[in-house]
């Protein structure tokens, strides 16, 4: 009687394995038939690496001053123009990019982690403290971007780190009730009582069993997001509420190229392409992987 189940174990494990790999390669070769992930994943590529390596990139500093060179148009020596300082605009774009860059990661990876945290405490824990969550959720969510971020900076200025700050306390909530929502279907599995009927501890069923179920439609809901949160900080430094000048960033390039805008329209247009390739890298990529991953949202079904 012993040897029928360990000859079902040798079969079934190959098999597991080998349809695992398959499933893999069927989800890779829909991506690539996708034109839209196809692009975007180029389009998120050329974002990051643009962003890593603008030291090595940019042609000049993006601070350097040169006055007799003010406002130049487009030219072989400075293929974007100059600014009303004569600084270089395409190394000024580069660098804006690592600002854009670190906002995002930092800004979507600690709200993720927290949102992700919350949403799974309130999911499976008691009832009040899901309550009480929730009321804190929507608490924070009643609050617009904007009108939050004027009266933040009313009180401690304006800075890189209270960019970073709204866009990490207004991001959790969105997170927290996916999360939430995901650890309430799944509580009440067979699995989940087994284990609890095996004695685990809320620690183990949160890490082993509801964290792998939820976290792929949040990293897809993560990548959607970082074109809003570089958006978010484009906005606020060009109203003069998040990074301030000198410091190169999209935001602040468009409030210098709006001042100078009948003079010098190019500046505008510079800065104004990086985020609407951003912005569409990151949707076409988020879209496709949405689609491969989950296609009962996907379109036309």
């Amino acid at each position: 009687m012993s040897v029928i189940p360990s000859e079902v174990i040798i079969v079934e494990a190959p098999d597991i394995r080998e349809s695992a790999a398959r499933e893999r390669r069927e989800k890779l070769t829909a991506f690539l038939h996708n034109w839209q992930g196809v692009v975007g994943l180029v389009l998120v590529v050329v974002f990051f690496i643009s962003a890593i390596f603008a030291p090595w990139l940019a042609p000049y500093e993006p601070n350097t001053m040169d006055i007799p060179s003010r406002l130049s148009p487009p030219v072989w020596d400075h293929i974007a123009g100059t600014d009303q300082l004569g600084r270089d605009t395409f190394s000024r774009l580069l660098y804006g990019g690592r600002v854009a860059l670190k906002i995002a990661a930092i800004g979507v990876s600690v709200s993720l982690a927290i949102g992700l945290l919350l949403g799974m405490i309130a999911g499976l824990g008691p009832r009040w403290l899901d309550n009480l969550l929730l009321l804190l959720f929507d608490a924070v969510r009643a609050f617009p971007t904007i009108i939050l971020a004027l009266a933040t900076v009313a009180l401690t200025g304006p800075s890189m780190e209270m960019v970073l700050a709204i866009v990490i306390i207004t991001s959790i909530p969105q997170y927290a009730r996916v999360t939430r929502t995901a650890t309430m279907s799944l509580r009440n599995t067979e699995f989940i009582q087994a284990e609890r009927s095996l004695g685990a501890s809320t620690i183990r069923i949160l890490w082993h069993h509801i964290l792998p179920n939820v976290i792929g439609p949040l990293l897809i809901l993560a990548a959607m997001d970082v074109p809003v949160v570089v958006s978010v900080e484009a906005g606020l430094s060009f109203l003069g509420l998040g990074v301030l000048p000198p410091t190169a960033s999209w935001g602040t390039i468009l409030n210098e190229g709006y001042l100078v805008i009948r003079d010098a329209p190019w500046m505008v247009v510079a800065a104004g392409i990086p985020l609407i390739l951003t912005t569409l890298g990151f949707t076409f990529l988020g879209e496709a992987l949405r689609d491969i991953f989950d296609p009962r949202m996907g379109r036309g079904r």
